[in-house]
């Protein structure tokens, strides 16, 4: 028996995203996803970068520790990035998830970090083999959450740990033995986000073909919204002696195909057809712009750009004017109009600033409808409005400072302050400073306790115990030693005691070390560097 795979690729865009920010890529030994993150232009380039450096892994060489390898890749594609953010400014702070299946015969090593997804589908039953890195998912691991609350949390699309150019992240790696007839699907949350698990497996079971189970989990995920872009890779296991067709192509998309596929085509749900329509009048609809302008009389005469027909307006007596030729019909003309009058000018104008003034306070007022949480002067803060400048003027603005410092927090967090968390309302804000200042109060009492147990003081270690007839030898001693010596007096006797149980070098004086700090009760019990 010979391991062989069918595999096939999707990406779509969505209803929302003006561009996809997904890469994908599919090949003989390795099939890897990832979603970019950190804006339109940077989250394109991130998911790219890191794309394009791990498909250099797909060359079948089965001598290579894929674990190693995988692992490898990553760090390269971690630099690659570095060195393009400090090229490119605007690229600050982007990143990507990246999840991968790296194949050698029968064994496929997974490499995962973010919240992309990879799932199994063998003998019936579906399961998820990658785990997801998002700040719901630590709530449910550290049994806070219900995976039922957790589908349908608001920041359950939260990632703590993610691919950046400026963290150092490490990721998931498994080794997995693969069978003949197994389904293996890797996509963005752009379809686990608003498609369930049972769905999924359901379409897995139902369409063998692998061209039409994507295609409609692609479907599902449009009529479900498709707020985010959608990428799925589905690789079947089979036996390529039983006269099954491997897949031996490379297939890109999204972002790393450079435009190429990246809008393939969509299912026949009405929601695809009815967001297509859309696209196409907004591509190929047009107004009729007026591009005649109206002098006032005894303007001096104006000489119209080269080409430009000019076309008089009837003279006063009623003779009927030249007209333009033919060949200059539809095109632009500049009419000269006597007898205009300024205050039908002057009315027009005033209409006109007060229509685009109107117009700039309703788009104000509307970008003041968002919230988000960021840094400002080093710490977190809530800001509101639209995060982003017109015309040198910023459309947000900070309306909470907290005394959180972001170089305190760790580093897959505080990336993704920095970058900015959008929040639906003010309430969610707040609910997200909340949860930041709750992990920055761990922080610190992780912090205070590591420094506690490195520098407590050894426990005193007991004296032995004499028998009893050493005890009545050092008596008798004593004894004599007090019949030949002034007796001692009580304050004497207290001082040695004093200096027999703490020996101090002279001119100091013993303090208690203080106790424990206590750990707070949302606090989780592990360390803080492990999370």
């Amino acid at each position: 028996m010979s391991i062989a795979l069918r595999y096939t690729v999707r990406s779509d865009v969505g209803l929302l995203r003006d561009g996809n920010e997904d890469s994908a890529y599919a090949g003989p030994h390795l099939q890897a996803i990832a979603d970019g993150m950190g804006g339109h232009a940077a989250g394109e380039v991130a998911s790219a970068v890191a794309i394009g450096t791990i498909a250099e892994l797909d060359t079948g060489a089965e001598a290579v520790d894929r674990p190693a390898a995988l692992s490898e890749a990553i760090v390269r594609a971690r630099k690659a990035m570095r060195e393009i953010s400090l090229s490119e400014p605007s690229t600050t702070g982007m990143g990507t998830t990246l999840t991968a299946l790296l194949w050698s015969g029968a064994e496929v090593t997974l490499g995962h970090i973010g919240d992309s997804r990879a799932y199994l589908l063998r003998d019936g039953s579906l399961r998820q083999i990658s785990h997801d890195h998002t700040l719901v998912q630590s709530l449910v691991d550290e049994g806070r959450l219900t995976p039922e609350a957790a589908a349908s949390h608001p920041q359950r699309s939260l990632v703590m740990r993610a691919l950046q150019g400026t963290v150092d992240a490490e990721p998931d790696l498994e080794t997995l033995t693969a069978k003949v007839g197994d389904r293996y699907l890797l996509c963005s949350d752009g379809l686990s986000d608003v498609v369930s698990d049972e769905t999924i497996g359901r379409t897995l079971m139902e369409m063998s073909d692998p061209d039409d189970a994507v295609d409609h989990l692609v479907d599902l995920a449009i009529r479900s919204g498709g707020p985010d872009n959608i990428t799925v890779i589905l690789a079947d296991v089979i036996d390529a002696e039983s006269g099954q067709v491997p897949t031996d192509e490379v297939i890109k998309a999204g972002a790393f195909a450079d435009g190429a596929g990246s809008e393939p085509a969509r299912g026949d749900s009405p929601a695809t057809r009815a967001h297509l329509l859309t696209r196409e009048r907004g591509a190929s609809g047009s107004e009729r712009v007026d591009h005649t302008v109206a002098l006032p009389f005894n303007t001096p005469p104006l000489t119209p750009p080269e080409g430009l027909p000019v076309v008089s307006a009837p003279p006063p007596d009623g003779a009927a004017s030249e007209p333009a030729d033919a060949d200059d019909a539809g095109r632009p003309a500049f009419v000269f109009l006597p007898g205009r009058r300024w205050p039908l000018v002057t009315t027009v104008l005033v209409v006109l600033i007060a229509v685009v003034s109107a117009g700039g306070l309703i788009g104000w007022r509307l970008t003041q409808n968002e919230y988000s949480v960021g840094t400002a002067d080093g710490r977190v803060a809530v800001y509101r409005g639209v995060n982003g400048t017109v015309a040198g003027i910023s459309l947000s603005s900070v309306i909470q400072r907290t005394n959180i410092p972001v170089a305190a927090m760790p580093a897959g967090e505080a990336g993704l302050i920095t970058a900015t968390i959008t929040a639906g309302n003010l309430g969610q804000a707040k609910q997200i400073v909340l949860r930041i200042g709750r992990d920055y109060r761990c922080a610190v009492m992780h912090a205070r306790i590591s420094s506690w147990l490195a520098n407590r003081p050894l426990p005193a270690h007991p004296h032995p115990k004499r028998s009893a007839g050493a005890r009545r030898v050092s008596a008798h001693h004593r004894a004599r030693a007090g019949a030949s010596q002034p007796r001692a007096t009580r304050a004497t006797r207290t001082a040695r005691h004093a200096r027999s149980r703490v020996s101090q070098p002279p001119g100091t004086v013993a303090s208690p070390y203080p106790p424990e700090p206590v750990l707070p009760s949302f606090c989780s019990a592990f360390s803080w560097g492990s999370r």
